[in-house]
């Protein structure tokens, strides 16, 4: 595997062998220097065309912990705002020898065109493209919900799957790019998901996903759900009302006051609150909610930097499969690298 484009496109032993390896990172973060030489000399590109906080300083904190060079480039103040096309932004950084281009773009599509179209010779990684998907998103969010689920259960979460999960996904789910990645990578890793939101914000075609889709946030978490994944409603992609007001929205499918006491209620103790950020506190999620010891928001945000490091060695390392060659690869162990201070690679570990 070359790009990481989709969540479609990867299988499951590629997603548990990302998870896996994103244990393996995490450890690092433990300790006192956060630094492995594993992309030393290599250079890592976060190239953004769209405002982004945790996704950008994410993925430079994973190159840098790897010992990559960063360069980050923001459309704003550059040669795209005066009219530079994405081809002639590509090969200017294929004329910087750039070894993987993480790419965050309005265009649905955009990454895949970089990766295909052979202007460039470097690795693709989705960091979210338009309404379409936000794959290194959904693989944190994987991550986030297979530690719990190990916890609840005793166990190690390394190789496991999230069979059986029950997950509900609430909120503005049409422009969500979000929701269309963990939709394909919880059913890879056999969870069972639910989509819920008004008809306004469901995508035409949303009844041929795999998974469940309802109208009605209270009757699903009567039903009982292990974690509710609150999506943001992106005021910013709607031209029209989505719905009568943001109280009513509020009221009907937002993560309240009321519905955080009826998780208690309910008996549901060990249910996780999850939000991929940035959060309107107030219309899909309440302050008490997002601060409450059920959510796991600033965990994703952890996790995401090992996540991410796995993303990044893996695919510069050439050790994710294709699918005609999934097959069973030894696991890198962090242990066995050296711990490498920051003054020896000339890059900032923090």
């Amino acid at each position: 595997m070359r790009h990481l484009l989709s969540t479609q496109d990867l299988s499951l032993a590629n997603t548990i062998r990302i998870l896996d390896t994103a244990e393996e990172m995490a450890a690092v973060g433990e300790r006192e220097v956060k630094k492995l030489p594993a992309l030393r000399g290599r250079t890592v590109v976060n190239l953004f065309f769209e405002d982004s906080t945790r996704t950008r300083i994410s993925f430079e904190a994973a190159a840098k912990r790897l010992s990559a060079d960063v360069i980050n480039f923001s459309a704003k103040g550059s040669s795209v705002s005066k009219g530079e096309s994405l081809k002639d932004t590509a090969q200017t950084l294929e004329a910087m020898s750039a070894d993987a281009v993480v790419i965050r773009h309005w265009a649905s599509g955009a990454p895949a065109q970089l990766a295909t179209s052979g202007w460039i010779d470097a690795a693709v990684i989705n960091a979210g493209d338009g309404t379409h998907e936000h794959p290194t998103q959904a693989l944190l969010d994987a991550f986030t919900m297979r530690r719990h689920l190990a916890r609840l259960n005793g166990t190690d979460s390394t190789g496991s799957n999230l069979s059986g999960l029950r997950v509900a996904i609430a909120g503005d789910v049409l422009h969500s790019r979000v929701a269309r990645s963990n939709v394909w990578l919880l059913q890879t890793l056999g969870a069972e998901v639910t989509l819920v939101a008004p008809p306004t914000l469901l995508p035409v075609g949303v009844e041929h996903w795999p998974c469940a889709v309802s109208y009605d946030l209270d009757s699903v978490l009567e039903s009982g759900v292990d974690a509710i994944m609150v999506l943001r409603v992106q005021a910013e992609r709607m031209n029209a009302s989505f719905f009568p007001s943001t109280r009513e929205y509020s009221r009907r499918w937002g993560l309240d006051d009321a519905r955080l006491a009826r998780l208690d209620t309910l008996g549901m103790k060990d249910t996780i609150i999850m939000h991929p950020g940035p959060m309107n506190r107030g219309l899909e999620i309440s302050s008490a909610a997002a601060d409450s010891s059920r959510s796991t928001v600033l965990a994703q945000v952890r996790n995401g930097v090992s996540v991410r490091m796995a993303v990044l060695y893996l695919l510069l390392s050439g050790d994710l499969r294709d699918p005609v060659a999934r097959l069973q690869s030894p696991s890198i162990s962090v242990d066995n690298l050296p711990n490498t201070r920051a003054d020896e690679t000339g890059v900032n570990a923090r």
